[in-house]
């Protein structure tokens, strides 16, 4: 049986992160694209396995093999986990794609003395995604061919979030960090791009996701009216992994419902 959906077949991608939320829909979209996916998470448990899984049974419905998809445990804020990841994810052949997507939130108000609160964030979201691109890189100079790295960003790139300023601190640093490395690299064969979601029912939001009363509150600031789920924007990473953007490079694609259009300005309070 030959899929229709096989824009990622023949490539290997390792996804951080990727037993829960947006990394598992990613996983799961990439399976479902042909490629070989490697799961990344902190531990082996039941949601990483779940989401193996997941993996397998979207490779065998659309036709592809089911077999060499699996689990590294690795913390991505630990250089030296990521340097082992890396070699067990490339010890039966060449890695194509990195997804970037390990991401921590919480707390850290600008007034505040959680210093080390403040440093996991960074260690995981911004530290972890450049011990993490940097280690792809030199594997993808070290043979033919190039390769992609996909970093989750958030809206939060572009827009303030007070009260979280770790978070807000990463997500722009990893702007720049995706800028950077694309123009750094653009001409030998390797694409960085990132991709901002918006408001996603994920864990991360379960301090709204569950109540309606504070779901409705959220929403109703989100210009389309609506808050999307991991598989609403798992395509979106699919696409800048595929050969369909064979020229883009460089940029953060927010998937967001429009919410960095600043939708307080729809109506013409200003003028």
């Amino acid at each position: 049986m030959t899929s229709s959906a096989s824009r990622l077949a023949g490539r290997t991608a390792l996804i951080t992160g990727s037993s829960r939320g947006i990394g598992r829909a990613v996983a799961v979209n990439f399976a479902q694209e042909g490629a070989t996916v490697l799961i990344n998470a902190r531990r082996n448990d039941k949601e990483a396995e779940a989401a193996l899984q997941a993996c397998r049974q979207a490779a065998r419905k659309a036709g592809h093999p089911d077999s060499g998809h699996r689990i590294i445990e690795a913390d991505v804020s630990s250089s030296a986990d990521v340097d082992r990841m890396f070699a067990e994810a490339t010890r039966t052949g060449p890695l194509h794609i990195l997804v970037n997507n390990a991401g921590v939130q919480a707390l850290t108000p600008g007034d505040g003395d959680d210093n080390t609160e403040l440093e996991r964030i960074l260690a995981v979201n911004l530290l972890g995604a450049a011990y993490c691109a940097r280690a792809a890189i030199r594997h993808f100079l070290s043979r033919p061919g190039g390769g992609v790295v996909i970093n989750t960003s958030s809206v939060h790139e572009a827009i303030p979030k007070p009260g979280f300023l770790a978070y807000s601190m990463s997500k722009g640093g990893l702007g720049n960090l995706t800028r950077t490395l694309a123009l750094e690299f653009a001409d030998r064969g390797i694409r960085i791009n990132s991709v901002g979601p918006g408001a996603i029912l994920t864990s991360i939001n379960d301090s709204w996701r569950g109540d309606p009363d504070a779901r409705a509150s959220v929403e109703s600031h989100i210009p389309m009216g609506y808050a999307a789920t991991p598989e609403a924007i798992a395509p979106v990473f699919t696409f800048l992994a595929s050969d369909e953007a064979a020229y883009v490079t460089g940029q953060t694609l927010y998937v967001d419902g429009g919410l960095t259009l600043y939708g307080d300005f729809k109506e013409n309070w200003s003028s």
